[in-house]
């Protein structure tokens, strides 16, 4: 029987040594393993003259994450295709989980928001430094005037923040509503919101990605600071 902690009331599986392994944990687990494994199923199908159903649905979700890598930031995808899309399908994946029976969302849980904007978070730095060099970056935060320092700096904080708060609160609130109208009215009667379930799903990690991408593109210049 799972326990819970006090701190964050997160229902703990099982412990790695001191480590509490929580379900939201487990469920990512789950998650990430399946998404490698629909991955290397597939990349192993690939073909040139003849395209599965599966590439095709993956030539056309590769396709829309690199024309929406190039609206937004301005630039070639090749470059960050591989973490906006992991984002996306990791996101979209979480965000539909509930569709299984007795699954939690991981989406649901600040803890994991928390973790997806601190990645957002160190990429956005990473590769604005790489792009523009040490000097050149900071040097955005004294734009456009060196008494913005302060606001610039509050500012990347309270975006990557906000980040996090918005997937988790969209998600949550939307299980909650479900589960609500469940208690109410039984199982039956909800069915059409499982459609809105899929629909909010999407559109959720959409805006993450797309923020995502944002975020990034104002760090290396290739648009406008976001």
């Amino acid at each position: 029987m799972a326990e819970k902690t006090s701190l964050i009331n997160a229902p703990i599986v099982f412990h790695i040594g001191p480590v509490p392994i929580g379900l939201e944990v487990l469920t990512t687990w789950v998650i990430m393993a399946v998404l490698v494994g629909v991955a290397w199923y597939g990349s192993r199908r690939l073909s040139v003259t003849r395209p599965g159903r599966f590439q095709v649905v993956l030539e056309m979700a590769v396709g829309f994450l690199g024309d929406l890598i190039r609206d937004v930031m301005g630039a070639e995808p090749d470059t960050f295709l591989p973490l906006i899309g992991t984002l996306f399908l990791y996101i979209v994946t979480c965000n539909l989980s509930p569709l299984l029976p007795g699954v939690k969302p991981p989406t649901a849980s600040f803890e994991t928001t928390g973790a997806l904007g601190l990645i957002v978070f160190c990429t956005v730095h990473i590769l604005g430094v790489r792009r523009r060099g040490l000097v050149g970056y900071l040097r955005t935060y004294l734009q456009p005037t060196v008494i913005f320092l302060p606001l610039n700096v509050l500012g990347e904080l309270t975006r990557t923040f906000a980040l996090m708060v918005r997937l988790a609160g969209n998600i949550m609130s939307h299980e909650l509503t479900i589960a609500v109208i469940i208690g109410l009215v039984g199982l039956l009667v909800p069915i059409p919101f499982m459609a809105l379930s899929i629909l909010v799903g999407l559109v959720q990690a959409y805006i993450f990605t797309i923020l995502a991408a944002v975020f990034i593109g104002g760090a290396m210049g290739t648009i406008e600071k976001a």
